[in-house]
């Protein structure tokens, strides 16, 4: 983490998603905030169902709220969102109606580069998802 970047607060990272409508409309709640990690929950709705047969969330959902706690895993080292280099996306079990808890960890943080992962589980605890990604983390002077 840079010696220039002041530490990002729960309530931080939480005006950033207010103030924008896809995250808010994904009902992002922050709850844990530390250098290298996050923690928040994602509150479901009736328009992230693919399958109404079946009740299955969007395999995009997943992917979005992995991508977000990926990247603000970095937002100490970074001093903001950064933009995504790539994605990979695993899915282990079908996501259906619910909450999602969701997880991001830093892996390496780099001057130009860095790598976050972050894993999606539904209230019970299952894991849905997981992802890793590489992100821009090129710093202003």
């Amino acid at each position: 983490m840079s010696d220039t970047v002041p530490v990002k607060t729960v309530a931080d990272v939480q005006a950033i998603v207010d103030r924008s409508a896809y995250l808010t409309w994904l009902g992002l709640r922050i709850e844990r905030v530390e250098p290298g990690i996050i923690d928040l929950k994602a509150t479901w709705r009736p328009e992230w169902v693919a399958n109404p047969d079946i009740g299955q969330t969007q395999g995009g959902i997943l992917a979005s709220v992995l991508d977000f706690a990926a990247n603000f895993a970095l937002i100490d080292h970074a001093g903001g969102p950064v933009p995504t280099v790539d994605l990979r996306i695993d899915y282990h079990r079908l996501a259906k109606q619910g909450d999602l808890v969701v997880q991001g960890r830093a892996i390496k943080t780099g001057r130009q580069i860095s790598w976050a992962e972050a894993t999606v589980f539904d209230q019970q605890g299952n894991l849905l998802a997981s992802g890793r990604g590489t992100f821009m983390t090129v710093q202003k002077p």
